[in-house]
């Protein structure tokens, strides 16, 4: 994984006498004039009178996202002084997790020549200790394996070895636990971006499948089935072995499970795994194709996230369904107009070759209701509708309303964003349209595609309480780093479904 060889350590030490090479400190917007914020008052106070006139000079505003180095000078320990603006607080004067999570990121990225950083953010809380950490961990990410100089971990010299969160609260029970849960979680976000982002030629099915099956030998506790393509036609996974019979590249299904021994609820998590999607017969244009290898970003989470509750020991039992296939075209490519039998039996009619997701997931969502889970959450990059309605930064959450609610809240926890989306009762009619099948695949009608595979999906659900989170937009970054967003997969989705679970872990 490219993360920075880095040592974190949870330090109550001043900024402003810290011997770390550089320290960060945070810089808001005031109702007047620009203030350091929380925790780096020491710093304003080494200066002087020579604070305001400094920062005036410079034209720090202070604004989210600035960043402005200077020569330390005497008057700290420090040799480099970062500043890193976190914009307007809120209402009652503080800086929320998720403005905190932002500096914290783009400080990572803002001393890649020191060898020890100290990063002074408002820590004073367990929230906002773990968003520093996750923040500066994750916007520190570079996907560098196909570099020549790949042995750099931050593209432009060697990077810190040493970073000190410093927090007055270090010492706290609370605090530590924060930090140290906040590691585990960016570390699996960082592990869902690496997969994310490897060529699609050197991750097909059966690649991912060992990967992940790899990670999950090293993790204590999940346990493994990979069913190859053989396998899937045994079980009858028919969507799985349609969307993969075009590829030489076969289809696989991995299966992970986590079952503790004090498990106070079970949830099932489901993640669409298409690790390259070219649309098949109903072939897409050449430019959409470009960062069609983070079409398993829905996977990658799924299974990150399954990895990072077992390390984290949630009292929560997890299963976890990774369908995986490569979308090509092909003489042996499923067609228009065929008919395929899905796991558990329901037939549907296909009519749109890029409307492979829905395909392996039925098979995997009733897979997962067949171990009696409490509830089902499936992750997938869905449908270009869901873009087109939220954007690129936004996923939208379809399904049981008391589960969207709960996601919903975890979103916000996490600091990922995410919005409720209908599944109007008119879509049954749509979906039931075949007139040789129980269901039809898609109807290339032009709106509500979004909704529409989300009324699919339902229908391989069982009745269970159930979200759908279709992160199609949200999953890679085309552009540059910002924040604790780097370029290429993003992650997203992993943080919100552990804290999902972890809020299940807490319900008596």
């Amino acid at each position: 994984m490219t993360l920075p060889d880095i040592t974190y350590t949870l330090r109550t030490a001043s900024p402003a006498k810290t011997r770390a090479e550089a320290v960060v400190v945070g810089i808001g917007q005031g109702a007047k004039a620009v203030e350091v914020t929380a925790g780096a008052e020491d710093v304003k106070a080494a200066y002087g009178r020579r604070w305001r006139g400094m920062l005036a000079t410079l034209g720090v505003s202070g604004k989210a996202g600035e960043v402005t180095r200077l020569p330390a000078g005497n008057e700290i320990g420090a040799q480099l002084l970062v500043l890193v603006g976190l914009g307007k607080p809120g209402a009652d004067g503080a800086y929320s997790a998720d403005a905190v999570r932002r500096a914290a990121g783009t400080a990572a990225r803002a001393v890649p020549n020191a060898t020890s950083v100290a990063v002074s953010l408002p820590a004073d809380t367990p929230d906002l200790v773990r968003a520093v950490t996750e923040g500066y961990v994750l916007g520190g990410y570079t996907y560098t394996t196909y570099k020549s100089n790949s042995g750099k971990s931050g593209g432009e010299g060697n990077g810190p070895s040493d970073v000190a969160i410093l927090s007055a609260i270090a010492r706290r029970t609370d605090a530590v636990t924060a930090f140290e849960e906040a590691q585990i979680l960016a570390q699996a976000v960082a592990g869902t971006r690496e997969w994310v982002n490897i060529p699609p030629a050197d991750l097909t099915p059966p690649a991912f499948a060992d990967a992940i099956a790899h990670v999950a030998g090293l993790v204590e506790g999940v346990e493994t089935s990979v069913y190859d393509e053989e396998q899937l036609a045994d079980l009858g996974c028919g969507g799985i072995l349609a969307v993969g019979m075009g590829s030489a590249a076969k289809p696989r299904l991995v299966e992970l499970t986590y079952s503790p021994d004090d498990a106070r609820g079970h949830i099932a998590l489901v993640g669409k795994g298409i690790t390259f999607d070219s649309g098949g017969l109903t072939i897409k244009p050449g430019s959409s194709m470009s960062t069609m290898k983070s079409d398993m970003a829905g996977a990658a989470a799924v299974a990150q996230a399954t990895f990072a509750i077992a390390r984290l020991g949630l009292p929560v039992k997890v299963s976890a369904f990774v369908p995986m296939a490569e979308n090509m075209v092909s003489g042996s490519s499923y067609r228009p107009g065929d008919v395929v039998t899905h796991y558990g039996g329901t037939t549907v009619e296909v009519s749109n070759m890029d409307a492979e997701g829905r395909m392996i997931l039925a098979d995997a969502l009733v897979r997962a209701t067949e171990v009696s889970p409490d509830l089902i959450i499936d992750v997938a990059t869905l449908t270009g509708h869901m873009v087109m309605a939220l954007g690129d930064r936004v996923s939208g959450v379809l399904g049981s309303g008391d589960v969207v609610d709960r996601v919903l809240a975890s979103a916000d926890v996490a600091g990922e964003q995410m919005w409720p989306m209908p599944i109007p009762e008119w879509m049954d009619e749509r979906i039931r349209s075949s007139k040789v099948a129980d269901l039809n695949q898609h109807d290339w009608i032009r709106w509500g595609g979004g909704l529409y595979a989300a009324a699919f999906l339902r229908e391989f659900t069982g009745g269970l309480p159930w979200a759908h989170l279709d992160i199609a937009g949200p999953s890679f970054n085309s552009g540059g780093a910002s924040g604790h967003l780097t370029p290429g997969g993003t992650g997203v989705a992993v943080a919100t479904l552990v804290d999902y679970v972890r809020e299940m872990a807490t319900d008596q």
